[in-house]
């Protein structure tokens, strides 16, 4: 800007120039004797000269063009006015301020969080009124414990931790969490990093205190994991922290580095166990099956046995009872009709033939095809009621028994009956006379 009114003025400052500083009309004398460029400039000259000026520039001309400086002029106002518009306007500028994706700005009147802004252009009042501070709410954050960049790094003061059956266990996990609440991110507590590792320190040597070694190491890790995440939140929540865990990941979980061998040598005895337990399950759920499969098939050939047994005696029972009632009525007939029967069933499955020689000739004649047609067929019946028929070997010898018809079997029979019968009757009739 002075420039500016230096250029406007008319008035040029060269260091240069031997006039600067001096009267016009003292020109030539100045400049008598001198060469151009020697001798120092007059800074007072120099100053009068601007002030002259800016009189005759801003000032109210009187007589002769002329005016003197006088400090409660209107242009000297005017242009003091327009420097503090301009000043005013690039202080209401600088409390424009972007907050990107992802981010959220939290604003502070004279040090209180007041609102907070979203992404996009936002405006405020500058300083020292408002201020803002972004945070970055979109990106998780994590926090490393028991060790640093690599679990080779190891930290024993914060991985060491005892157990409930008195051990100790080496445990190095990590932390993922997000911003929830940026002002309670800001304004709540100190060195927020800090506060979220010695948050899940507490939380996981809490966790792991109330476990045995055996469940941290093996069995455990993870409801370890899960109710240490769970503790965790718990406490952010409680600080007021404006943090949200996100996730809980041990990172490794071993004994100390002293006693390393001899829970090496555990570890290879309960895995020892674990496969015997496994193959004795295998062959449990082998066998198990097959002798339930066996023992249903017992009871149920036992029941079709028992029910075959009871069936068979019901009915022999029934028909006992049917032949009582008819040996009532007719015991003769139903004592012969019995014995008839019975010996049929019995010459029926014989393979000889009995002849009466006494009340019979000597010539005999047997059907051979006949008998051997009904052998044939009667066979076929037995085989066919108990299972398939196999075929004779070739060049086996066949043995075939002749069965005599039933008819000429019985008649023999009959004529003895018949004779024994009319000899009883005989015997009653020379009793009764």
């Amino acid at each position: 800007m002075l420039a500016s009114l230096l250029k406007r003025t008319g008035l040029s400052l060269s260091l240069n120039d031997p006039r600067w500083g001096r009267k016009p009309q003292g020109d030539h004398k100045a400049q008598e004797g001198r060469k151009p460029g020697e001798g120092p400039p007059d800074l007072d000259q120099m100053w009068r000269d601007f002030n002259a000026r800016l009189n005759r520039l801003f000032g109210p001309r009187g007589e002769g063009g002329g005016g003197g400086y006088r400090p409660g002029n209107k242009g000297i106002g005017a242009a003091l006015g327009a420097v503090a518009v301009i000043a005013l306007l690039i202080w209401l500028a600088s409390g424009a301020f972007i907050v990107q994706d992802g981010q959220k700005a939290v604003v502070s009147t004279f040090g209180a969080p007041t609102e907070l802004a979203e992404p996009g252009f936002n405006w405020r009042w500058p300083a020292p009124i408002q201020s803002h501070e972004i945070v970055n709410v979109g990106q998780p954050r994590t926090e490393e414990i028991g060790y640093r960049g690599s679990v080779s790094n190891r930290n024993a003061h914060e991985a060491q931790m005892p157990t409930d059956d008195e051990n100790l266990v080496d445990v190095q996990f990590a932390v993922e969490y997000s911003i929830s609440d940026p002002k309670a991110w800001l304004f709540n507590n100190r060195d927020q990093g800090d506060v979220v590792r010695q948050i899940a320190e507490a939380a996981m040597r809490e966790v792991v205190g109330r476990n045995k070694t055996d469940v941290v190491l093996y069995t455990g890790r993870e409801k370890v994991a899960a109710d240490a995440h769970a503790q965790m939140q718990a406490m952010a929540d409680q600080y007021r922290l404006g943090a949200h865990i996100d996730k809980v990941t041990l990172q490794a979980v071993r004994p100390p580095e002293q006693v390393q061998a001899a829970f090496d040598d555990a570890t290879k005895a309960l895995q020892d166990r674990e496969r015997a337990r496994s193959e004795g399950q295998g062959y449990a759920d082998d066998v198990l099956p097959r002798a339930r499969g066996d023992a249903f098939r017992v009871v149920q050939d036992a029941e079709a046995y028992r029910a075959t047994v009871v069936e068979t005696a019901t009915g022999n029972a029934a028909r006992f009872n049917e032949v009582v009632a008819e040996y009532q009525k007719a015991p003769g007939v139903t004592r012969d009709r019995m014995y008839l029967d019975t010996m049929q069933e019995i010459f029926t499955n014989a393979s000889k033939v009995l002849l009466d020689a006494k009340s019979s000739n000597n010539t005999v004649y047997l059907p051979l095809d006949k008998l051997m047609a009904q052998n044939a067929a009667h066979d076929a019946t037995i085989g066919a009621k108990s299972g398939p028929v196999v075929p004779p070997a070739a060049g086996a010898a066949t043995t075939t028994t002749a069965t005599p018809p039933a008819a000429e079997i019985m008649q023999p029979l009959d004529q003895a009956r018949r004779r024994d019968d009319r000899a009883r009757e005989s015997s009653r009739d020379r009793e009764s006379r």
